[in-house]
């Protein structure tokens, strides 16, 4: 017997809302940097205006996402479309890599042929950039802040504003002491390597989902414990919790009861279980196989089953 819940899925029209607002604001962000770069000579300006322009494709990729996963299930697809957010957040961390890519060698090539910055310049434009990224970055912030789609989003902000912060502290340098032009390369490879380590995260935990890994957050152990300590049961045992996304969490189980319950008392204690993953674990879906307690004869079928079935298939129940 098995009983289940349907996963749903978080507001994500909200979600889709910010990102949108978010995609507005990076691209007058990108022009922002653009124009000022060229103005300036600034490589710093230049490597954040690259940056921004792949978080312009990494939100449309997290808005394609959301909207996928609130497309009903079908019978393709009978768990939904949870998983494209996971997919998108992938595509992000690789965006995240190609950025990190392009500012380390830009700085580098800068590093090893130095020309003069217009650190006045360079200050107003990554100041204003500094302000917006932030203020995207506030916008995405979730708490658990679970999802990997956001999370990427929120990432690409927060990295931009990280860069946009770098590149500000570097033109106030230059412009205070008429040189240390060199110093808008170092930071863009400093922020270079801060992007590849939380891509590589990123990439690390949407593997595990893909993978259907156990939730990191869930305390497995614990769970099992608290299904045991429901009433009626006996033992519980083949379990195994994955994510359908980083935020939905699925459990599959056998449930062994005590005594011969009903068909009502046995859906009765399966529903008791379920709202208590549910409540306290975050379980969206779960699928529980119910058992009856295995009789004491080791030579006898659980639960008198041939009394209720041919002979040859309740032995064969008890040899499986």
């Amino acid at each position: 017997m098995s009983t289940s819940t349907a996963a749903r899925p978080p507001d994500q029209g909200r979600r889709e809302r910010r990102l949108l607002i978010v995609l507005a604001i990076n691209l007058v962000v990108v022009l922002g940097q653009v124009v000022g770069g060229v103005l300036a000579s600034s490589v710093g300006l230049l490597a954040d205006a690259a940056h921004n322009l792949t978080d312009v494709a990494a939100i449309g990729l997290a808005l394609i996402a959301i909207r996928l996963t609130r497309r009903p299930p079908d019978r393709s697809r009978s768990f939904g479309y949870h998983r494209s957010t996971v997919l998108a957040a992938q595509a992000n961390a690789a965006f995240l890599f190609a950025a990190t890519a392009i500012i380390g060698y830009e700085a580098v090539v800068r590093l090893l042929h130095p020309h003069a910055v217009r650190g006045g310049i360079v200050v107003v434009v990554a100041v204003g950039a500094l302000v917006a990224n932030a203020g995207a970055a506030v916008l995405l912030f979730e708490r658990p802040g679970r999802d990997l789609n956001m999370r990427a989003a929120l990432w690409h902000m927060a990295a931009d504003a990280a860069a946009s912060a770098g590149v500000a502290v570097a033109g106030t340098v230059i412009l205070v002491t008429g040189g240390l032009s060199w110093l808008d390369a170092v930071v863009s490879l400093a922020i270079a390597v801060l992007i590849g380590v939380q891509s590589f995260r990123l990439v690390r935990d949407a593997v595990d989902v893909l993978l259907e890994s156990t939730p990191s957050g869930l305390p497995l152990d614990e769970l099992v414990a608290a299904m045991l300590a429901v009433p009626g049961v006996e033992d519980v045992h083949d379990v195994h919790a994955w994510s359908l996304s980083s935020e939905v969490y699925a459990l599959s189980a056998h449930v062994v009861l005590l005594g011969h319950p009903t068909l009502e008392q046995a859906q009765l204690v399966s529903e008791v279980m379920k709202a208590k993953m549910a409540s306290t674990y975050g379980i969206s879906h779960a699928t529980l196989d119910l058992e009856c307690e295995t009789c004491i004869s080791g030579n006898t079928p659980p639960c008198a089953m041939d009394n209720l079935v041919p002979t040859g298939l309740a032995e064969a129940a008890h040899r499986h």
